[in-house]
Formats: structure tokens, sequence, C-alpha cells
């Protein structure tokens, strides 16, 4: 059956239970940011008296009184700037380790390639005693920095892991073809490979800036100021703060998510191609 013909069936119904198990997948995973948004449109008194009415009427103050808040714009600004650092720092030295590792010939450099693949095993929860001595003796507690830093360390292994088959898949022979016209390992990496491999560096870039955009446990231990609180501690600390006012609450972490949502949707397809690639390569 040609390509044509598959796509234009659609859905191939030979297979409702594959079907049924996505759309319940699907479902259990957009039911509660549907619902959290749409909670945002309601009073608390329309959520107290039916939990799982649609907003009647439909009331906007609940986000308009977050937009109009400095300390939300404060603390996205904080998440920002977090993000996008950390994905900067993992981009730039994760390029760069997986492309010693991938395009040069050394005796440890298997070795190196095992450490970081263990690194996988041991999540940021398993080295949070250690890690908060290590930022107070380097004085990072209370800045962005402390946070920066150790979320760059803990996401460089995934980086290299999903990076290193890439940069191994590009032929020997383009390197060999630049060399002979004149270009330079360095000119090699800026000019052909870095371009060739643009799937598994956006790939690696959203993980990180989504993962960044997240992270709770690792700014619960750095920050202690308010004004240097990320979106998920402002989440707690307003939840905490209008803890009667169920829909505020709501409205305020629907705001704080949908920034990293938007980002991870329309950034999807080049995150399925660029792990494609590394299970490929």
């Amino acid at each position: 059956m040609s390509r044509t013909t598959t796509a234009r069936r659609g859905f191939d119904w030979s297979q409702p239970v594959i079907y049924l198990v996505a759309l319940l997948a699907v479902g259990l995973t957009v039911a509660p940011v549907i619902y959290l948004v749409i909670g945002g449109f309601r009073t608390t008194g329309q959520l107290t008296a039916n939990p799982n009415a649609l907003p009647a009427p439909w009331v906007l103050d609940n986000y308009a009184s977050v937009l109009a808040s400095p300390t939300f714009w404060s603390q996205a600004a904080n998440s920002a700037i977090t993000a996008l650092a950390t994905t900067a720092g993992v981009v730039l030295l994760g390029v760069m380790a997986a492309f010693v590792l991938a395009r040069y010939e050394f005796r440890a450099r298997n070795g190196l390639y095992l450490l970081f693949t263990v690194g996988l095993l041991f999540p940021i929860t398993v080295a949070i005693v250690p890690l908060y001595l290590m930022l107070q003796n380097l004085g990072l507690l209370g800045s962005l920095a402390g946070v920066i830093i150790p979320q760059v360390a803990f996401a460089l292994p995934v980086t290299i892991v999903i990076l290193v088959p890439f940069l191994r898949a590009i032929p020997g022979e383009l390197e060999d073809a630049a060399a002979i016209d004149g270009t330079s390992r360095i000119g090699f990496f800026f000019r052909i490979l870095l371009p060739l491999s643009g799937p598994g560096l956006v790939t690696v870039g959203v993980l990180a800036f989504v993962g960044s955009w997240n992270a709770y446990l690792l700014p619960l231990l750095v920050l202690s100021d308010p004004t240097s609180f990320t979106l998920p501690l402002g989440v707690q600390a307003f939840s905490t703060q209008y803890s009667q006012d169920t829909a505020m609450v709501l409205a305020f972490t629907s705001l704080a998510m949908l920034p990293a949502l938007v980002f991870f949707t329309i950034a999807e397809r080049r995150i399925v191609g660029g792990l494609t690639g590394a299970v490929k390569g």
C-alpha cells in the first residue's frame, strides 16, 4: 500500500485498542490542564457550588488581577532568565563535549561517555545535601546563578547521550573534504557540523528549557527571597497567600505553566525528529 493511500485513509481502525489507549492517555494528560485554565475563568463561589461546571458567567477578573501583579512579572522574568541561561549553557557545553566524544579518538573516550551515561541514573534529589553545601561555600545561595549552574550540570548527561549519535552519524568524508579545502576542525564544527545537527540541538534545547522552567526542588533549595523566586515557587507562595481564593490560584497556575506549554507544543515535531535521529545514529 502506497503512502498516499495510507495518508488518505487517516486512521487504521483495524487496531481499535491502540487508539483507545492513546485517547485515554491524551485525556488523562489534557483534561487537568483544560480544567485548570477554565477554572481560572470562574469565581471561587462557582467552583464551590459546582466544581465540574463551565463558567456561568465567564469571569476575566482573575487573569486580569494576576497579569496586573508586578510579582507575577518579576517571577516570570526570573524563570525566563534561568531557563534561557540554562538552555544556552546546556546546548553550548553539551555540543562541545559531544563533538569531542563523537569525532576524536583518544584512550579515555569510552570511559568518559560511560561516565555521562551513568549520570542519567543520579537525579538532583540524590545530591541535594552536598549540592547545598557546595553552593553555600561558593556564595551562590539566594542567586539565580546558584540555580542555573547545577541545572546545566545535571542536564548535560541526557544532552550528550542525545547529541553523540547525531555527531557520529555525520559522514567522515565531509570532514575530510573540509580539511582538503583548508577548513580547520573548529571551522568544520561551526560551518558544517552545527547546521547538520540542528534537530538534535533543538531537542536538547527544548528539553533543557522546559525542565528549567518547571524546576521546583532546586529553586526551593537555593532561593529564599520572594523577589528572586521563579514561577514554580511563585505558585506555591501565591497559593498559600490566596488559599481561600481557589479561582485566583488556578488563574495564576495557568499563566505560570503557559509559556512552557506553548514552547513545548510548538517544538514538539522537532523534539520527535531529534530523538528519532539520536536513536538511528
